[in-house]
């Protein structure tokens, strides 16, 4: 069967998932939905898909920069998109090192979704923009590189931080990282 309009939906929230399979299968694609990494290796066992959106953080513990490094190994050529409610230079980064070609924050719909997989290629035109950053938002990328480090491990991640572990999980229900 042809990977071209194949997609897999990794995503734990499942009025989001039906919502947006429904879209893209609306615009031809074939839709598959996962929502966590077990579904994904069970379902890359018999379906290649030629594109991927995944969730940044899926339910537990698991991280989607796990999901995007299995897809990417499974499927070199394959266009996967990241969406995060919290988006981060340090999980932007490491999304795209593991073989994303994009990644977008929510809320995002399925014409942002689809803009991303056809424009695989950087710009060089984007403008920068002067504006210094402030010292949370400085603190909440620091957090969420080492919860990446650590592969969403607050224990660890609270540890490495120098901070309570209830410090850093009163921090995060704050910020409502998705």
């Amino acid at each position: 069967m042809s990977t071209e309009r194949q997609l897999l939906i990794v995503e734990d929230d499942a009025a989001f998932a039906r919502t947006l399979s429904r879209s893209f299968e609306r615009r031809g694609y074939q839709v598959q939905q996962a929502s966590s990494l077990e579904e994904v290796s069970t379902l890359l066992q018999t379906h290649t898909p030629g594109y991927a959106v995944v969730d940044l953080k899926l339910n537990g513990d698991a991280s989607g920069l796990a999901c995007v490094q299995m897809l990417a190994t499974h499927a070199p050529a394959m266009l996967i998109v990241v969406l995060t409610g919290f988006a981060s230079i340090a999980t932007a980064v490491e999304a795209i090192k593991l073989g994303a070609c994009h990644y977008l924050a929510k809320p995002s719909n399925t014409d942002d979704i689809e803009a991303a997989f056809e424009s695989t290629a950087g710009n060089a035109e984007v403008q920068l923009t002067n504006r210094a950053s402030t010292l949370k938002t400085l603190e909440w990328e620091r957090i969420h590189q080492t919860l990446a480090e650590t592969g969403f491990n607050i224990s660890e991640a609270a540890r490495r931080l120098g901070m309570h572990r209830r410090t850093l999980a009163r921090k995060l229900e704050k910020q409502q990282v998705k």
